[in-house]
């Protein structure tokens, strides 16, 4: 990601692809809208309307309405895809339990060996990102299916990685779940996307993608 990139960030995730493309589906769709209009919206400019055979022409009113109902079918249909497939927790490998806190975040692995650990934002060095570095690390393995657990222990948090195609709500008394499958090694960030206090904006996500078996011996 760079300051003066307009597009999405890449995407690293099978859920954040398919946002991808839905985007540029739903845009492509938008873009042949919108240029229909303005051809309609200059013919309509320069005509004289003198054509009396116009003004009730039942063919054309049938067309105009059933043709943004099939546009909008093909909208709504890849996205219902992708909500569902977002929900969909297909035989999870791992489970993390990520809680909120004002302002920090903590996580839990409990499925074989039991570790915590607390994240806090750290103080910015020489080559590191401003508000994004933290003291530790979530740690996952690519390619395996994660099951993430999200609730919070005071207020309202969002727990959010864009380039993972990731956003779900921390609700204190509430468990929400998502999961996630990461397609390569690498750092991924995010910070929370819900205002829950003075610190808000210090409450960055730092996760680490490595491999399974790296994986297995740092948490055990």
């Amino acid at each position: 990601m760079k300051w003066t990139k307009f597009y999405l960030p890449d995407a690293y995730s099978p859920t954040m692809e398919q946002l991808v493309y839905f985007h540029d589906h739903t845009m492509s769709i938008i873009t042949s809208i919108t240029i229909l209009i303005c051809i309609l919206l200059n013919s309509l400019l320069w005509n004289k309307l003198i054509d009396l055979n116009m003004n009730e022409h039942q063919m054309i009113e049938t067309w105009w309405t059933i043709l943004p109902t099939i546009v909008l079918f093909l909208i709504a249909i890849p996205s219902l895809k992708i909500l569902y497939s977002m929900e969909e927790l297909i035989n999870p490998t791992i489970s993390i339990k990520s809680m909120g806190h004002q302002w920090y975040w903590s996580y839990e692995y409990s499925d074989k060996f039991c570790k915590e650990l607390e994240s806090y934002m750290k103080y910015k060095k020489k080559n590191d990102f401003r508000l994004l570095e933290v003291d530790n690390k979530m740690k996952a393995p690519f390619l395996t299916q994660i099951r993430m657990i999200f609730s919070s222990s005071d207020v309202l948090h969002s727990w959010t990685i864009p380039c993972l195609g990731i956003k779900m709500d921390a609700v204190p008394g509430r468990i929400n779940q998502s999961s996630l499958m990461i397609k390569k090694p690498g750092i991924f960030m995010g910070q929370c996307s819900e205002i829950c206090g003075t610190n808000h904006s210090f409450m960055p996500i730092m996760l680490e993608s490595i491999k399974l078996n790296k994986f297995i011996k740092w948490i055990s």
